[in-house]
C-alpha cells in the first residue's frame, strides 16, 4: 500500500462478528470509495477489551496503514477499541456507534479521542451502554454526537447509520 491509501478498520461489538449486518453494511459503504481499503477486524477470539485493543493495533500494523490516512469505525466494544486506539495515536477519523464507555470491566472509559474527524451515534434507549457517559465525553471533548430513538444495537437505525457513515467518509476527504 502507498502512503496515499486510506484504510478503514471496522471493529465489531462483544457478541457480534466481522460478518454482522452493521459491519458489513459499513464495509460496503467504504468499498464504494476508490483507493480505500476496508478491513473488518475479527475480534471473536477474545472478549477481553485489552486483547481486542491489541488486535486492532496489530491489524493496523499488518496493513501498513499510516495514521493520517486511517479511519476507525466501531460499535459497542468495537467503539471502545476505536476510541482507545485513537487516544494512543492521532488518526484521520473515528466513527463510534454506542461506544462501550463507563462499563465495569473496561479500562480507561474516558479516552481523549485524537482524530481529525469524529462522529458518535448512540441510541436513547440503549440498555447496555449508559447514555450519559457518552454524552458527557462528547460534551467535554466537543465531539459531534447524534442521538437516535433506538436501542444498543441501533438495528432500527441501520439505514441512518450507513448514511451518516458515508457523509462522514466524504467529510474526511475520501
Amino acid at each position: 500500500m502507498t502512503a496515499t491509501t486510506t484504510h478503514v478498520f471496522l471493529s465489531h461489538g462483544l457478541e457480534s462478528g466481522p460478518g454482522s449486518t452493521k459491519i458489513q453494511a459499513m464495509k460496503e459503504a467504504v468499498e464504494a470509495f476508490p483507493g480505500v481499503v476496508a478491513v473488518a477486524v475479527d475480534h471473536r477470539s477474545s472478549k477481553d477489551p485489552a486483547t481486542r485493543l491489541e488486535q486492532m493495533r496489530d491489524a493496523i500494523e499488518k496493513a501498513g496503514a499510516v495514521p493520517e490516512r486511517t479511519i476507525l469505525a466501531g460499535s459497542s466494544m468495537g467503539g471502545w477499541v476505536c476510541a482507545q486506539t485513537s487516544a494512543g495515536q492521532r488518526v484521520l477519523g473515528c466513527f463510534l456507534l454506542a461506544p462501550a464507555l463507563a462499563l465495569p470491566r473496561y479500562p480507561q472509559s474516558n479516552p481523549i479521542i485524537q482524530a481529525d474527524h469524529t462522529q458518535i451515534i448512540h441510541g436513547w434507549d440503549d440498555d447496555v451502554v449508559p447514555v450519559m457517559p457518552v454524552i458527557e465525553l462528547a460534551e467535554h471533548q466537543k465531539l459531534p454526537i447524534l442521538m437516535v430513538p433506538d436501542g444498543h444495537r441501533l438495528e432500527n437505525s441501520l439505514e441512518r447509520v450507513v448514511s451518516e457513515f458515508r457523509q462522514f467518509l466524504v467529510r474526511a476527504g475520501l
